[in-house]
């Protein structure tokens, strides 16, 4: 048995739909996990992550148990792949004064956000802090609060160079799974009954 053959290219596709589901129920996973401890109180990102997740999970679950046509799981691997491949190149290559802009407009956007990253990171407002105004960090009381731009750059720094790696690699195996499903797709059952037409 070659490991080119059918049986390696369908162990090889099971087992990568296996990977998928395991990454899909992570996902979700952690986002219950950090709306449950209280870390992301947004709904709209806990919602966005899990619905990513149970996405991920039913495409592979129904290319697991072969539940859809070939050239359809293909066909959304390869979409999955544009949009995963896209993302995490702009997470890569965007420089530090359209993410300052980007971090500004989510600061304003949601009041629910800043609380967190004022409880979180401990710092007040996003570019100044107004003393008259309200805050959620511990030292708003004592007037020696820094503001949050600064600290939360740092942190979405580091977070866009992990996701978009994370992505990039994730995006190289959906086209190995592409590639595998042509493979297999085309490939004969050795099994199969040698009179049966296709």
């Amino acid at each position: 048995m070659v490991c080119g053959g059918f049986t390696c290219s369908k162990n090889s596709l099971c087992a990568l739909n296996i990977l998928y589901v395991m990454v899909s129920l992570l996902m979700i996973g952690i986002a219950a996990w950090g709306k449950w401890f209280g870390l992301v109180s947004s709904f709209q990102v806990v919602g966005g992550v899990i619905g990513v997740g149970v996405f991920l999970f039913f495409v592979a679950l129904v290319g697991l148990i072969g539940a859809m046509r070939h050239h359809q799981y293909m066909i959304i691997l390869f979409v999955v792949f544009v949009v995963q491949f896209s993302v995490s190149c702009a997470c890569l290559a965007i420089n530090k004064d359209q993410q300052s802009h980007l971090l500004e407009v989510g600061w304003n956007n949601s009041k629910i956000t800043q609380k967190d990253v004022e409880k979180t990171l401990n710092c007040c407002g996003f570019s100044s802090v107004d003393p008259n105004g309200t805050c959620e960090a511990p030292c708003f009381p004592n007037h020696s609060c820094a503001t949050c731009a600064a600290k939360i750059q740092q942190h979405a720094g580091e977070v866009l160079r992990f996701v978009g790696g994370i992505g990039l690699f994730f995006s190289f195996t959906e086209i190995l799974g592409v590639w595998l499903t042509y493979r297999y797709r085309n490939q004969k059952d050795p099994r199969a009954n040698p009179s049966a037409f296709l």
